[in-house]
């Protein structure tokens, strides 16, 4: 090429470079015309988002609320291999720019110009750190040059003022790692289940990884990914000479062993209980939540929360190990090993069998231990505040407590025997069965109650009006609709498990509901008391007529339908019931002793068969009586209840439910107890023995 045109070319370059000089000077005098970038004042005391604070009831801490999580560790907590992997992977020269790399600049606007795109960026850690501080004037989706000069002069100012390392602390404690999790703290409990100033070197390079691209390199959701970006963060920190070849490689041999993720849990304490308080929470004071800096005192019991979660872990996990039957399904290890987690965060529907447990203290309604489901980073969703499924044969004392209230005493005689419900279309009546599709005959309410008979529980409901079941459904704490028809008094209305689960306060109580409540107090920064909610007292029953369901429904553990799951097991005075819908997609058993009520429930996200035989009793209960054992390990035995002076008593022929006489059968004698005026006053008629002539 001949020298003139070069000469001319550069010239022309030149004349372009000083323009641009010109134009960038004009740009950055004008960029924060307006008070469009932001203040810098106060940013020394400066502490990245820690809003809300929740403890347990003894005072421990749980977990931060925030519209960020987040856990601060001082620059000298994070070792100097993960602090210096940031810097040559996000910033190389970090110590000793002013918060502007232009040899970075000019490297990637070359590198820009070949590729015909945007192939490199040249955001500094300061840069970074300004719009991570900052998104409301530094907008990091708004690709715009002013927005980057902005940016560039607020990473200018920040850096004129303080240190490179109260610079760094900040950027490490406030960048977004994935998953949920801001700072390296965080991110390193979240991944690797400890402390970042106790991570080695290539856990720290994973760390490091993630800024390019949080989400894309979630170890987690792509660990192959994120091993390749691990190694060459690796190499990128041999090639500086932050670490020697023998440490690099071994680094890059060093398998992705990320912290087990803890059924219900994803790693935090009792997340869904957290959600749950967050909620509510948000409800009461809205934006202020994440702005006041509240102190929120729960009823959480962490020693109560960690039984239920090991109890509802081992015995979805001896379900799906075929403990109980074959099990037809995918079960959640080997979702977890396939795809650590393909899901969203916040989806509602998941493949593998769930799980829910509540923990109440009736008197109060303190909700000691809350189970939403098996993993929280899976699915945040709460099977056991959200959720509406059908309680089942759980739903039969509500009725049963209508019928006593009625004046019905436990020995009224009801006819196990085939039914037809006429319905709109008379082609197709509803024609109900038992679990076993056996039928009876006549029996008394009691053993409809602990034998879980379908057919009792119907006619003694139709007996009393589908209305009337409805109202005493409502005064027993169920929010959700439940239609007037004959089939909710097998419970086939939908429920909150909570509700379903609090309803049954009214027995452990003697009469009185309470309604579940989280939150005890909660406090400003000055320790205020600014909210103190109240939990819903209801009167129910009568002490009579809830001492009468509860000694029914102690029959349910002794003799009945979970006396090989709880009562073979569980000697304390309790009492409960089993419930399992008919298409066996839903288990549940809600138990309780006078001073705790706990309740399981399992199924999956999209109702469908759980396994051949499912029934309550088999899958759900033993749940139940794992965390009860263990609770009451640690904590004095709960008193029986004192039977009313009222209830009387009287030895009752079980066949006919009238006073057993001398010409009855021995063997069909029981004390029965009443309110006064229910009690039967005629004998049983004559009635040969049906039991076998003992041996002599």
């Amino acid at each position: 090429m001949p020298r003139r045109p070069i000469q001319i070319a550069l010239a022309v370059l030149a004349g372009l470079a000083a323009l641009g000089v010109i134009v960038a000077a004009i740009a950055w005098a004008v960029v924060c015309h307006g008070n469009t970038c932001p203040s810098l004042a106060g940013l020394e005391q400066y502490q990245p988002r820690q809003t809300s604070r929740l403890y347990a009831a003894d005072g421990r801490f749980i977990a931060e609320i925030g519209l960020e999580r987040r856990t601060l560790a001082k620059l000298a907590e994070i070792p100097l291999p993960v602090r210096e992997a940031f810097i040559i992977t996000e910033d190389k020269r970090f110590y000793s720019h002013g918060g502007i790399d232009f040899l970075r600049i000019f490297g990637a606007s070359f590198a820009n110009v070949r590729a015909r795109g945007i192939a490199q960026g040249f955001s500094t850690i300061t840069m970074q750190l300004a719009r991570n501080l900052f998104p409301g004037n530094l907008n990091a989706r708004e690709k715009t040059l002013g927005r980057k000069l902005r940016e560039a002069k607020v990473a200018r100012a920040i850096e004129a003022k303080y240190s490179k390392d109260r610079i760094l602390e900040l950027y490490l404690n406030q960048i977004y790692l994935g998953n949920g999790a801001f700072g390296v703290e965080t991110a390193s409990q979240r991944y690797f289940g400890k402390s970042v100033k106790d991570l080695n070197l290539a856990e720290g390079a994973t760390l490091a990884a993630l800024p390019k691209g949080p989400e894309r390199y979630n170890p987690r959701r792509f660990p192959d990914r994120a091993v390749q970006r691990r190694n060459t963060v690796l190499e990128l920190m041999r090639r500086a000479d932050a670490v020697g070849d023998a440490d690099a490689s071994l680094a890059k041999a060093y398998p992705m062993r990320l912290a087990r993720r803890r059924s219900g849990s994803g790693g935090e304490t009792a997340p869904y209980f957290v959600e749950w308080v967050r909620r509510q929470l948000e409800e009461q004071f809205g934006k202020q939540l994440y702005e006041r800096g509240l102190k929120v005192y729960t009823t959480l019991d962490l020693d109560l929360q960690g039984s239920a979660e090991r109890a509802l872990d081992r015995q979805l996990r001896a379900v799906e190990a075929g403990q109980a039957g074959p099990f037809p399904h995918r079960s959640f290890e080997s979702y977890l090993a396939r795809a650590s987690s393909n899901s969203p965060d916040d989806a509602t529907v998941s493949p593998y069998l769930q799980g829910a447990f509540v923990a109440m203290d009736p008197r109060t309604g303190a909700v000691r231990a809350l189970v939403g489901g098996r993993d929280f980073e899976d699915s945040k969703f709460d099977r056991a505040t959200q959720a509406t499924r059908q309680p089942g044969s759980t739903f039969k004392p509500i009725v049963y407590s209508a019928a006593i209230q009625s004046g019905r005493p436990p020995s009224y005689i009801v006819d196990d025997a085939p039914l037809e419900y006429a319905q709109a279309d008379p082609s197709k009546p509803w024609t109900p069965q038992n679990f076993d599709m056996k039928f009876l005959g006549p029996m008394t309410m009691r053993q409809g109650l602990y034998q879980s008979r379908n057919l009792i529980a119907v006619k003694v409901g139709m007996e009393l009006g589908e209305q009337s079941i409805v109202e005493m459904a409502h005064r027993f704490g169920i929010t959700t609709p439940v239609p007037p028809y004959p089939s909710i008094n097998i419970g086939s209305a939908d429920v909150y498990p909570i509700e379903m689960i609090a309803a049954y306060s009214t027995f452990a109580n003697l009469g009185t509901r309470t309604s579940a409540a989280p939150i005890l107090r909660v406090e400003d920064d000055q320790g205020t008391v600014v909210w103190k909610p109240e939990p819903t007292i209801e009167q129910v029953l009568s002490r009579e007529e809830a001492w009468l369901m509860v000694d029914m429904m102690k029959d349910v553990i002794r003799k009945g339908t979970a006396a090989g799951s709880v009562g073979s097991l569980f000697r304390l005075p309790a009492g409960g019931k089993t419930g399992t819908t008919n298409d066996g997609a839903d288990v549940w058993f809600i138990g309780y002793t006078a001073d705790l009520v706990a309740g399981v429930w399992m199924g999956f996200d999209k109702p469908q068969k759980i396994m051949a035989n499912a029934q309550g009793g088999r899958l759900a209960a033993p749940a139940w009586t794992s965390f009860m054992r263990e609770v009451y390990e640690r904590k004095p035995a709960p008193p029986d209840w004192p039977r009313p002076g009222g209830i009387v008593s009287r030895l009752v022929d079980v066949k006919t439910g009238l006073l057993h006489g001398s010409q009855c059968p021995v063997e069909d004698a029981y004390t029965e107890y009443y309110i006064p005026g229910t009690e039967p006053t005629r004998e049983c008629p004559p009635r040969f023995s049906s039991a076998p002539p003992k041996s002599p």
